[in-house]
């Protein structure tokens, strides 16, 4: 079999032996991380001192004063204080499968001996044309009309370029519709689409957006026909000027909020009768409810036109069907991702689809249960001091303190300092939210995470 230099370079007998012995090297520092430990003290002086500095640099303060080391075990991850904390926020959804996975650290190892660190839209390896394919077919496998694929290195441009191409082909259609408390990025255009007046101050407006109530679980009949009514107004008030309806079927920033399967297909029928692009915003949903995609667990197959994913796959992507394919031109980036990013989000997304993660009695529904009943037995043991819980697979959400902002804000610090990263959500009401990081955790975590959640709560309660 005739082989090229890349292949022969990469099968040398010297470069195998460097990568067995850094992963061993990985294995045997990993045996130190066991739990839970706090700062070390002739480190703290150092760090707090980088932290400020950082937060001069940057033009504002980081949220937490986290510097990540370089190294964890799972949902484990050491800061450069020495301290280890619980990762269970595992950067807004992105280390699904922990910190320092021996797979995603050896396929690392594997892109950095590649010959660019970055790609881009004119110069992509063979991994580029693996992932694509690998996205469709996982996208295709229940019969939507998803054909193509396009790579972005972020989210919002995801999103971006799912606007630019249905606006193409919608033109001179230039409204959208999306649902209240939406998120959908920052950036120019995307910040117009997302329902948070503080993320536009300032800007320009530069699309114009429809919005819907979303779905109300204590409403189900009645917040269906509120949306569908709103949504025949916006489509006569405006007559063929709306481009697209963007779904993000679980509101991920306003508050872990799912959805239903009848009220998307009942606004989905109305759409389809309008000739409106349904776009799905997956970029937090992938990978965490039933399916790998929400839109199969919602039952939307056949109805999506533009799908963006991101976030867990490392890689963020825009896929379409081949009546949205944009002309020459229109999409187009320097870079795409990197190629570690690639050869990462190969082994996340093949480990999720083979690895027994969907379904009722998948490893996101088994978490997910347990993680459930932890929260309600704090409930149960402390009444009225947290509500819900809220979510949906591997994104789960509850309500402390009634939720008011500020003492959210007061116990996830609080929650930091113990040993545990969460984060909040929520528009009118805040939140505590998890993105539990599939890949790596154990029930026994979630039993060890619970327990210093419980402490916390009763810890913040106490003080005020």
């Amino acid at each position: 079999m005739q082989q090229t230099i890349a292949d022969k370079f990469t099968s040398d007998p010297r470069v195998s032996l460097a990568k067995r012995l850094l992963l061993m090297a990985l294995l045997d520092h990993q045996s130190a991380i066991t739990g839970i430990r706090p700062p070390d003290p002739d480190l703290q002086a150092d760090y707090a001192e980088t932290i400020a500095e950082f937060g001069v640099l940057r033009g504002g303060d980081l949220f937490y004063p986290y510097l990540g080391s370089g190294i964890g075990k799972g949902p484990f991850v050491e800061l450069s204080d020495g301290s280890i904390k619980y990762d269970f926020i595992s950067g807004i959804g992105v280390h699904y499968w922990g910190h320092s996975h021996p797979e995603v650290v050896a396929v690392s190892i594997d892109a950095a001996v590649r010959d660019t660190v970055m790609q881009g839209n004119l110069q992509q390896n063979t991994e580029s044309a693996d992932l694509a394919q690998i996205l469709l077919s996982a996208a295709t496998d229940k019969g939507a009309r998803l054909k193509h694929c396009f790579f972005t290195t972020s989210g919002a441009m995801a999103n971006e370029n799912a606007l630019k191409l249905i606006l193409q082909k919608r033109s001179p259609a230039d409204r959208l519709l999306a649902f209240e408390g939406c998120f959908a990025g920052r950036t120019l255009a995307l910040s117009q689409v997302t329902d948070k007046p503080a993320y536009r101050e300032g800007l320009p407006l530069n699309l114009a957006v429809d919005y819907l109530p979303f779905f109300d679980p204590a409403r189900p009949e009645a917040s269906t026909r509120s949306a569908t009514e709103q949504l025949r107004k916006y489509l006569t008030r405006y007559p063929k000027r709306h481009a697209a309806m963007i779904f993000e079927l679980v509101q991920g920033e306003g508050g872990f909020y799912p959805g239903d399967s009848a009220f998307f297909r009942a606004l989905v029928e109305i759409l389809k009768e309008h000739d409106v692009t349904v776009m799905v915003d997956e970029i937090q949903t992938f990978g965490r409810t039933s399916e790998l995609f929400a839109f199969s667990h919602y039952g939307l197959d056949g109805a999506v036109d533009v799908v963006t994913v991101g976030k867990l796959s490392q890689v963020c992507a825009t896929l379409f069907s081949e009546d949205h394919k944009p002309r020459p031109g229109l999409l187009s980036q320097t870079f795409t991702a990197s190629t570690q990013a690639l050869f990462a989000a190969r082994v996340i997304v093949k480990g999720l689809i083979e690895g027994g993660y969907f379904g009722p009695e998948g490893a996101i529904a088994q978490f997910h249960n347990h993680l459930i009943m932890r929260l309600k037995e704090i409930d149960a043991r402390h009444p009225g001091l947290i509500e819900g819980p809220f979510g949906i697979g591997a994104m789960i959400a509850f309500t402390p303190f009634g939720g008011d902002a500020a003492m959210v804000k007061k116990l996830i610090y609080a929650l930091f300092d113990a040993g545990v990263i969460a984060f909040y959500c929520g528009s009118h009401v805040s939140r505590v939210r998890f993105l539990v990081p599939a890949g790596a955790v154990t029930t026994e975590h979630i039993d060890d995470v619970a327990r210093i959640l419980e402490k916390t709560l009763v810890q913040v309660a106490e003080s005020v």
